[in-house]
């Protein structure tokens, strides 16, 4: 079953998103060979890239981008086209590490596929403590959502909620907390943003990329 595998957090406030991020969840966040790395309890969760650097087009907002395990980058990117995505980066190598593109689904949420070569993505445990655990998806049709990424990835994901919101659909995880009211007094103290959604957190840091924080998810 097709899952998530990756985080990559795009920010322009390295230092600030890094000590926020660091207060609420515990995460640290250092250069790991070429770039800064996220790790929680030793297990690496994810990527950081510095929005500043001049490979980013100007006003590309700060953002979480998630990747999704494939066993074929460039056949399922063409599933996607033909069920509806946008191709925004054509397959390619990212060294010999794996093989990546980036679409936007038909819902307009964005997403990236991983074709692992020498890295494969997560292996912590479902449920680790301040580690990601399970994703969601809002969009304005769930139904349609669900059967895009069916079709695409030649099965339904594991680990996911697909909920129907207004406004721009998004791809959202949520990092496992032991009391998401803890953590957003957390982010508050140390000038994140938050806003509930239910029993669920979103922390918002500075320059506007979020996670949410949720018990046992």
């Amino acid at each position: 079953m097709p899952g998530f595998c990756w985080l990559d957090l795009k920010t322009r406030d390295l230092a600030g998103t890094a000590a926020l991020l660091s207060a609420v969840f515990g995460w640290e966040i250092a250069e790991d060979g070429e770039r800064p790395t996220i790790r929680s309890g030793g297990h690496r969760i994810g990527g950081v890239s510095d929005l500043a650097n001049p490979v980013y087009p100007p006003g590309v907002p700060a953002h979480v981008a998630y990747y999704v395990a494939v066993d074929d980058a460039d056949g399922r990117t063409d599933a996607a086209a033909r069920h509806g995505a946008t191709v925004v980066l054509e397959p390619f190598d990212v060294g010999g590490q794996g093989r990546m593109a980036t679409l936007v689904d038909p819902q307009g949420a964005a997403f990236s596929v991983w074709q692992a070569g020498e890295f494969g993505g997560w292996t912590f445990q479902p449920g680790t403590p301040s580690a990601p655990g399970r994703m969601v998806l809002s969009c304005s049709d769930p139904v349609h959502a669900s059967d895009f990424y069916e079709r695409t990835l030649g099965g339904p994901l594991d680990g996911v909620t697909v909920t129907a919101a207004p406004g721009q659909a998004r791809w959202d995880t949520v990092v496992t907390v032991a009391d998401p009211v803890r953590a957003a007094a957390l982010a508050s103290e140390h000038g994140g943003d938050v806003t509930w959604h239910g029993p669920t957190a979103r922390i918002g840091t500075g320059d506007g990329a979020s996670v949410l924080a949720g018990a046992g998810a």
